[in-house]
């Protein structure tokens, strides 16, 4: 059944793609290049709504629900499920069933963190990495202090083991996702109606729910693991990286977004936006500005 929210995606289609582990639900308009739109949470594919329209002009646009969320679902082992690593597999095979062998990442909060495990396991595929204010798990963890903890406290909850977020995320899940939504945003207002719908749908299920857990337990586990391994070993992102930061948001020890970035990536430039965590829906003019203007720029991407 099509989902409401995908009125505000005009022209685009709505598809499921089958792969070895997800069940994947995905939106795909435009042709010429291809580009990854990865979300975050607590949210869905429609959080790239007022984006992917201006990109589908120029390019070939796909718009998944991450696996566990919204109408994607885990058909394989549900171990480790949360795992970037395995995500990142899934949608790269998503990516060349829909005919893409290679494209650029664009990922937003969990989605960055995909994104950029995308492109250390499959240097070869991913032309360009967008990371949307995200910086790798490690740093996050070794970062955290008070602020941290008190802003960020579902990076805490949600990481323990079942089924106590579950059970404690049941009881009111609008209630839930609102207060989440209107924190990220500064004000729930600024979201779309129909775009926060989809948000509250989705959110109403266990299962989906359940994917959240599993998804930030694998960040306090095998994520930071594959990641410090990556880090300790020198591994560094090839491909050209532009990050897009909250403006003036600092981490652990004063690091600035670029000083972090700078130590995984071989090629990249920082900026910071106003409009505080949910950039793609509150700061999307923005946002479309660098990207074109970063996607002008990478070799064969046009």
């Amino acid at each position: 059944m099509s989902r409401p929210a995908n009125a505000l995606f005009p022209g685009f289609k709505d598809r499921r793609v089958q792969t070895a582990d997800v069940d994947f639900a995905v939106l795909t308009s435009g042709s010429g290049p291809a580009i990854l739109l990865l979300h975050g949470y607590p949210e869905t594919r429609s959080a790239w709504h007022r984006i992917a329209p201006v990109l589908a002009a120029s390019y070939s646009v796909v718009v998944p629900d991450l696996p566990g969320y919204g109408d994607s679902r885990v058909t394989g082992t549900l171990m480790d499920m949360g795992s970037k690593r395995r995500m990142a597999k899934s949608l790269h095979e998503m990516m060349r069933a829909l005919g893409h062998d290679r494209f650029v990442v664009v990922g937003h909060d969990r989605g960055g963190r995909v994104a950029y495990r995308l492109a250390l396991d499959f240097e070869e595929a991913v032309r360009a990495l967008v990371s949307v204010t995200v910086v790798p798990t490690p740093e996050m963890w070794e970062g955290a202090g008070k602020a941290f903890g008190l802003g960020a406290w579902h990076w805490f909850m949600l990481a323990q083991p079942a089924p106590l977020p579950e059970t404690l995320m049941a009881a009111d899940p609008r209630f839930l996702i609102d207060l989440t939504l209107a924190k990220m945003a500064g004000d729930i207002r600024l979201i779309d109606p129909a775009a926060l719908e989809d948000y509250r749908m989705a959110f109403d299920s266990d299962e989906v729910r359940h994917a959240m857990c599993e998804d930030y337990r694998a960040g306090a586990s095998v994520d930071e693991a594959d990641d410090l391994a990556d880090r300790n070993s020198g591994r560094k992102i090839q491909a050209p990286v532009l990050v897009l930061s909250e403006q003036g948001r600092l981490y652990g020890g004063g690091r600035t977004p670029l000083d972090i970035w700078a130590d995984w990536a071989v090629s990249v430039e920082c900026e910071g936006l106003p409009g505080g965590h949910l950039l793609p829906e509150t700061a999307a003019d923005q946002m479309i500005e660098r990207l074109l203007a970063f996607l002008g720029k990478i070799t064969d991407a046009r």
